[in-house]
Parts: C-alpha cells; sequence; structure tokens
C-alpha cells in the first residue's frame, strides 16, 4: 500500500532491458549518440512538431529552470500559481539558473484563472525600470493538487499570454497521466494550444530520472544547449538518458504507463466516495487528496500504508479531527493494494 509519489515507484522493466541493451559497445557522448537521434524524430512526430528542438535533462527540476531561464531575462519576472512547484520546491533554483528573474504569483489556487492572469500582468511593468518586467507565464499539468487543464483552459490563458507577448511554459513533470486524462493528443496540449516549450515527464511514470525539454519554436535552441552546459546539466554519457526516453516512446509505454497509474487512482477515488470520503482537491487524474479522520489515518499507517498527510499530525489531537491527505498512484500500483487500502478504510 505504498501512496507516497510516483517518483517513488519501480522503474518499468521494458526501461531496465532498454537500459541493459545500450550498455553494449560504445556510443558518442553529450546528446550525440544514435539512439538520441531516434528519441528526436520520435518526439517530433509525436508532437506534430518537425521542427521542433529536443533535448534531455536527468530530473525536473532541470527541466523547469533550463526551460525558463531560455525564455525569461534576469529582470523579468515568471507568473505562476502559489503552489506551482518552481514557487514551492525548487529551492529557488528557476530564479538561479536565470540570473536573478523573480516568480510573481497569480492570485488563486493550483489552476491559474485568465482574468486573475490579466491583472496580474497588468500590475507589472507599472514602475518603469524600477520594477520587473513581463516575462514568461508557467502552467503546471497535472496540477500539484491533482486538477487537469482541459485544453480550453489552456488556450484561454495562452491567449491572455499573447495579448501580452508573452511566451508560455508547460511543466510537465505529469504530462502523460494529464493526457490520459483529456484523451487528446501532445499537440492539442501545447503548441496548439499557444505553448512554446513543455517538458515531457518520465521520472514519474516509470523512468528512472530522465526528462524531455520540447522547443516547439527552435529559436532558443542554441541557447538552452549553452544553458543546459553551463548549468552542469548535459550528461556525458548521454545515451543512458536516451535508452530511456526510447523505451518511454516504444510503444506507447509512456501513455499506457499513464493510463495504468490513472486507472489505479480512480478505483481509489470510487472506493474512498463509497465509504463516504471526501476529497479537498479534484481527482482528475493519479492523485488524490482525501480528507478523512484522524483515527483512519491512524489504522492505515498501522496497517503498513505509506502516504503523506497534507494537513495535521498523525499523533495527538481529536481522532474525529478530518486530516487531507496526498495520495499519488504510479505505474506498478496493483488492484490488492487498493483493495486491501480501502478494506482499511471502510
Amino acid at each position: 500500500m505504498y501512496f507516497a509519489s510516483d517518483n517513488s515507484g519501480p522503474v518499468h522493466p521494458e526501461v531496465l532491458a532498454a537500459l541493459a541493451r545500450a550498455n553494449d559497445g560504445y556510443a558518442m557522448g553529450y546528446g550525440a549518440d544514435a539512439i538520441m537521434d531516434d528519441v528526436r524524430d520520435r518526439i517530433r512526430t509525436l508532437f506534430e512538431a518537425p521542427e521542433a528542438a529536443v533535448y534531455l535533462v536527468a530530473t525536473g527540476t532541470a527541466a523547469n529552470s533550463l526551460a525558463l531561464a531560455t525564455m525569461c531575462q534576469p529582470w523579468q519576472t515568471v507568473f505562476c500559481t502559489p503552489v506551482a512547484h518552481i514557487h514551492e520546491d525548487e529551492c529557488n533554483a528557476p530564479e538561479f539558473f536565470s540570473g536573478g528573474a523573480k516568480l510573481t504569483l497569480v492570485p488563486g489556487t493550483d489552476k491559474m484563472d485568465p482574468a486573475a492572469l490579466r491583472a496580474t500582468i497588468e500590475a507589472e511593468e507599472t514602475r518603469g525600470v524600477h520594477g520587473p518586467q513581463r516575462g514568461p507565464v508557467s502552467l503546471t499539468q497535472v496540477t500539484e493538487r491533482g486538477s487537469v487543464y482541459s485544453l480550453a483552459e489552456i488556450e484561454a490563458l495562452c491567449a491572455v499570454a499573447r495579448d501580452y507577448a508573452l511566451p508560455v511554459y508547460m511543466d510537465g513533470a505529469r504530462f502523460s497521466n494529464a493526457l490520459a486524462r483529456l484523451n487528446c493528443s501532445p499537440a492539442d496540449m501545447t503548441w496548439k494550444a499557444g505553448v512554446d516549450i513543455v517538458s515531457f515527464g518520465g521520472t514519474k511514470n516509470g523512468l528512472m530520472g530522465v526528462e524531455a525539454v520540447i522547443l516547439l519554436d527552435p529559436e532558443k535552441a542554441w541557447e538552452f544547449e549553452l544553458r543546459r552546459k553551463r548549468g552542469a546539466h548535459l550528461f556525458s554519457k548521454h545515451r543512458y538518458l536516451s535508452a530511456q526516453m526510447l523505451a518511454y516512446l516504444d510503444g506507447d509505454l509512456w501513455l499506457r504507463s499513464a493510463r495504468m497509474a490513472n486507472a489505479a487512482a480512480a478505483k481509489l477515488a470510487d472506493g474512498l466516495r463509497a465509504a463516504g470520503i471526501g476529497f479537498a482537491h479534484s481527482p482528475d487524474a493519479n492523485m488524490l487528496f482525501p480528507t478523512m479522520p484522524r483515527r483512519v489515518h491512524q489504522k492505515l499507517h498501522a496497517a503498513g500504508a505509506v502516504y503523506h498527510l497534507w494537513s495535521g499530525t498523525l499523533d495527538g489531537g481529536d481522532p474525529e479531527e478530518l486530516l487531507t491527505a496526498r495520495l499519488v498512484c504510479d505505474w506498478s500500483v496493483t488492484d490488492d493494494a487498493v483493495a486491501t487500502f480501502l478494506s482499511h478504510v471502510k
């Protein structure tokens, strides 16, 4: 009953097999390997973007920070939500890699609202040389609270950004889970909606540690390459990143794994609802925020369930106090694990 995080799950066997194959013999380094050529072509085809520039890094923080630095001057600001990963969980890495660009929070929760975005953009560039200048808009899909932007919502936010000639970045650490929920194409969820750069995440979806950064307009490709090298994120033995991503693309493993994770989360959500449990946020993909009495959390933890409380503490306090948890399903979560968890809740 492991629901702590989808980045804690095992590497998919198909990925391990691909790494073993890539380990045979010699290959050119720094992304000049033949596997990367295949990866680049396949991602361009998948995203219907034949001119896109495609790069691999090992962490989501690197993907976010390098992409935003490429889109943002040091005197500009990035518009994001108050709970965005780039704001809450990256130790000021976006500011560091951009040379000092700040983050401006758009009021609201995990999903950005077009009217709030417009008002926040309008509030900047009001102090001339003394204040930050307007920079990119950063969206997270799936959001940090498990919600999924619809295509119409993405298009509306991108339209606001275009009104001010601002580029849009999509943090796609859980890109596959969102796309599986929407049942659309990668192109529909990115450049057709107005997104300029997207991270195509793999680490949370069965890879050992790879994220693709896709510059849908390759104009700044060389700058990204320079920033990746200068930021110490250009792997020498790059073929081991390439091999993971190629396995991810083979047979649509990226989509199969996301569907498995989403399906497990849906079963978990249905069972919790049937037990009378409510949710703090809409469980749209593979992340749930159920609210349950402390005594239920205590029983689950005693039975071996592993997950994080999002509010309150496990010990002490009123046994009936409602506490919110975060449950995350990855591709490897079994029906038995879900059933066992629900049996303890009931």
